[in-house]
């Protein structure tokens, strides 16, 4: 059985020597935080992880949550994990401290989702989307709603969620048609069917809160007629007794992976007495919940991380164990097998693992970075960072979520026939990523995202922000002799991405928005692959300048880091020139395909 599932030295590293987290502690708002702190924090979110989360990744992998007379029954352990997550602070670990929180940087509450989701995704789920919830109605609730919910939210006592999805209208949102009656006492009756709902109901808390999206009657069609509502399972009496707010549980569905946390199916006021309160304005709903999306979609790129990392250890320890054949040319069969760590193949396979866990984890980073100082700033300096965020979102949530899959199934390949029993957790870690890429928004809604708005809004200015701080990169390894020829080869490839997205966009002008968005999906994993390659530059430029003054260990660490620039390089970046190929072809095979192409 594995022992480690994360390195606390990558994320100090990450954290204090690439990003300089300490540099937000001269803003006002940080101001009573220091890195001596920091480390606190961080020291006890990996003992939580080891010793709470870890121990159970078997157990709720195994004792799936049921449905029993209509109350959804998870692993025993949740409603401790709940009561820990509430008096440890770490729901409301970024949250202000006027509202209970602990007022940590994003930075630092990332790395801590780090560890947690490495440990265990089903167990960092329930609050994580508690947070996500809580977090939303501070930012547009009223004054009411954020006494009344988020302080038992950020407790533990309550769970939050994300209800969205229905039956048919899953990321089509325009097609919802959950219903809100205006009952004129501000309040909603509120009817529908929710379906894919996260923690959507379950005996770990006293009450589940639901962030619901629905239409006020007579609202326009579309988008524009979304409203947002708190929907409580349970609503609260004048004498602060929990009565049933006629929501229920139709189903739990049996998953893939992740078995841990519960997906429901809701029914809401089937007898007409479910009522819900209207967060902010009427029809606004879709933009305030974009915001909890966008923070989901980090928190989904670093829950497919955090699988890739430990699934990455556990095939590290297994090969430094494992011994199997001998080195090639070595064919004697009184000379000793090596351990399989000692074969070239097995070495690519753990590099791309490294590669992918280490470069997505200082993108989701740098994304945190953007979004601490957006919320510190103002006016160009404000703009810069919100733009950057927003243009590396898409690719900040799928490059991890598409690439732990791969990362992990070669986990799974480096352990080979053992690799697929459940003996060893890689198989698990296998099944519980595959969620990443589907929820929080697809892989093809990610690229339609990035190619169709982000790189296109504004004319083009978040697209031109990101050429310059890469370039920024490039510039700052060109002044080491051993990074020259990684800075050119992603000069080369930068350049090669702006004569890309040219292209595509002069398509749209002559060949209109379908063939435009046809290989969307494309150009997403195109432009992952390169944003990638700066984020392994960068870190190359740091641990070259610090091996001369680094200890043993560290020294090692930081070699270790050199090796796996290189194999990013040499291995990984090269991918693009095949995407590029099919990008700038005018060829629309997939828009052209008629459904007769399919038959058999």
């Amino acid at each position: 059985m594995a022992t480690k599932f994360a390195s606390e030295m990558n994320v100090k590293f990450l954290l204090y020597d690439v990003f300089d987290v300490c540099s937000l502690l001269e803003k006002p708002y940080y101001s009573h935080h220091n890195k001596k702190m920091f480390d606190m924090v961080l020291k006890a979110a990996l003992k939580l992880s080891k010793d709470k989360l870890f121990p159970l990744l078997e157990d709720m992998d195994r004792e799936e949550p049921e449905l029993v007379a209509g109350e959804v029954k998870v692993h025993p352990s949740v409603p401790a994990l709940m009561e820990e997550y509430g008096n440890g602070g770490w729901i409301g670990a970024s949250f202000s401290e006027s509202v209970g929180g602990e007022q940590l940087p994003l930075m630092i509450t990332s790395c801590i989702k780090y560890f947690f989701t490495s440990a265990n995704y089903s167990a960092s789920v329930y609050p994580e989307l508690t947070a996500g919830a809580a977090h939303l109605i501070t930012a547009f609730g009223n004054e009411d709603l954020i006494k009344t919910y988020v302080p038992k939210m950020i407790d533990g006592k309550w769970q939050g969620t994300m209800a969205l999805t229905e039956p048919d209208a899953g990321s089509s949102l325009a097609d919802i048609a959950t219903m809100a009656f205006d009952n004129e006492d501000g309040t909603y009756r509120i009817q529908g069917q929710k379906v894919f709902i996260s923690a959507g109901d379950h005996n770990g808390v006293e009450n589940v809160i639901h962030l619901m999206l629905g239409r006020i009657e007579g609202a326009p069609e579309g988008v524009k007629g979304i409203s947002l509502f708190v929907v409580p399972k349970k609503r609260i009496q004048a004498d602060g007794t929990l009565i049933n707010n006629d929501i229920t549980v139709s189903q739990v569905f049996h998953k893939l992976g992740y078995k841990g946390a519960p997906i429901t199916e809701l029914v809401v006021g089937e007898q007409g007495e479910t009522i819900g309160y209207l967060i902010g304005e009427p029809h606004k709903g879709l933009f305030y919940m974009f915001q909890m999306m966008n923070e989901s979609r980090l928190g989904v790129g670093m829950g497919a991380t955090g699988i890739a990392s430990a699934a990455y250890y556990a095939s590290l320890e297994y090969a430094k164990e494992r011994l199997q054949g001998r080195k090639s040319g070595q064919k004697k069969i009184d000379q000793s097998q090596v351990p399989i760590i000692e074969h070239a193949d097995v070495k690519r396979m753990l590099l791309f693992q490294r590669s992918i866990v280490e470069g997505s984890l200082a993108l989701l980073i740098q994304c945190a970075k953007y979004a601490d100082f957006a919320t510190l700033t103002e006016g160009e300096e404000k703009e810069k960072n919100d733009l950057l965020l927003d243009i590396l979102t898409p690719i900040a949530k799928s490059y991890p979520s598409e690439m732990s899959v791969l990362s992990t199934s070669q986990a799974v390949q480096c352990l080979g026939g053992y690799g697929y029993c459940k003996d060893f957790p890689v198989e698990q870690y296998y099944r519980d990523t595959r969620i990443h890429p589907i929820h929080e928004g697809t892989t093809g809604i990610q690229g339609m995202d990035l190619l169709g708005r982000k790189v296109i809004m504004k004319e083009g200015k978040a697209f031109q922000l990101y050429l310059e701080v890469v370039k920024e990169t490039i510039l700052s390894a060109g002044e080491a002799p051993t990074l020259q020829g990684q800075a050119k080869q992603l000069a080369n490839a930068l350049q090669q991405l702006e004569e890309v997205t040219a292209f595509k966009i002069i398509q749209r002008a002559e060949r209109g928005v379908e063939v435009f968005l046809a290989d969307a999906t494309l150009y997403l994993e195109y432009f992952g692959l390169i944003t990638i390659g700066w984020q392994w530059l960068k870190q190359a430029v740091v641990a070259l300048k610090m091996i001369p003054e680094a200890k043993k260990n560290q020294r090692d660490f930081l070699a270790g880091k050199q090796v796996t620039f290189n194999y990013f390089f040499a291995y990984e970046l090269p991918k693009i020139q095949g995407l590029a190929i099919r990008l700038m072809d005018n060829e629309a095979v997939t828009v052209e395909a008629g459904l007769s192409d399919f038959s058999d």
